[in-house]
């Protein structure tokens, strides 16, 4: 068992190991712990300075990070495109030779461009932390998802990741969440099926080891783990399904649908939700939903990918 990760970076879960998945997931079980205590502050990284450089609005991953790296006791820096120097012109090579310069310890980016995370790794000696890049990858997102279905469904004793059953819902071409699930939950060799309409997979769909189903119903059919996507509207160019509507009559997850599904499945979501669109209210909020434990995995996941990436003590 590996006890570090091999690269300095962490852009996509389709560059790790098995076995440094493994180490994220143990890492992030031990420092879990430490937002129960009533002071949930350790000085694993004190002194370290974290930028989370964001160039897309965002509410969970932003806070998740800044929350993940005080609770290490670490220097954490917000910078929002929109307050930066990006507005008067500045290039993304410019802003991060900037950041070089004030010799941060790690840089957590998210950016609308495929590919933006890899680049600016180039140009930067500390770790570089894909927080999600266009419709590419967004690994802290699948880290967290693969640490909660651990959580309930094996370290519970009642079942093994290995063989376990996922079905992802929805906008799958648009979605760096889908993307990075798909990589690491076939490196834990577990099975994936997608289901979604045809004009929302992508052209690769083939040569991600998924099965692919256009009905939701023979999708969940016996899955241990149900994954609903959010409709990506902003992604995406119009007319790839009639209506808001006959989306949710078709694909949203709901009470009718799910009687096709395990009696212990489990039903999760990277938010943030459109209730009533591709989940139901009683379905987000029931007794299967672990939308809020993925939440709070977040930040003890997005705290050990910190330390092992920074060299904390």
């Amino acid at each position: 068992m590996t006890n570090k990760l091999r690269s300095k970076d962490l852009l996509g879960t389709k560059d790790l190991s098995p076995e440094e998945i493994l180490l994220i997931l143990n890492t992030a079980e031990s420092l879990k712990e430490i937002s129960t205590r009533d002071i949930k502050k350790v000085p694993a990284l004190r002194g370290k300075t974290i930028i989370n450089l964001f160039y897309e609005s965002s509410t969970r991953t932003r806070t998740s990070f800044e929350i993940a790296g005080k609770r290490l006791s670490a220097d954490v820096v917000n910078i929002s495109v929109s307050t930066s120097s990006t507005v008067k012109g500045e290039t993304l090579k410019d802003t991060v030779k900037n950041l070089e310069a004030m010799n941060p310890d790690a840089v957590v980016i998210r950016h609308p461009s495929s590919g933006a995370p890899h680049f600016i790794a180039r140009y930067l000696k500390c770790p570089v932390i894909n927080a999600g890049d266009g419709a590419h990858e967004h690994p802290t997102q699948a880290l967290l998802d693969l640490f909660t279905m651990r959580e309930r469904l094996v370290l519970s004793g009642a079942k093994e990741l290995k063989g376990l059953k996922v079905s992802i819902i929805g906008d799958i071409a648009h979605s760096r969440v889908a993307r990075s699930n798909i990589y690491a939950l076939n490196k834990m060799e577990i099975e994936v099926s997608v289901a979604g309409p045809a004009t929302m997979m992508p052209v690769d769909i083939k040569n991600l080891n998924v099965k692919v189903f256009t009905d939701i119903h023979k999708a969940i059919d016996g899955s241990d783990v149900i994954m609903v996507l959010r409709i990506q509207l902003e992604r995406q160019e119009k007319g790839l399904f009639p209506s808001i509507r006959e989306y949710s009559r078709l694909f949203g997850l709901d009470r009718e649908k799910l009687k096709n599904a395990k009696k212990d499945v489990i039903i999760m979501h990277p938010g943030p939700i459109n209730r009533g669109v591709e989940i139901s209210t009683d379905v987000a909020d029931g007794p299967y939903s672990l939308i809020l434990d993925q939440v709070t995995n977040g930040v003890a996941v997005r705290m050990a990918i910190l330390h092992l990436l920074t060299g904390g003590v």
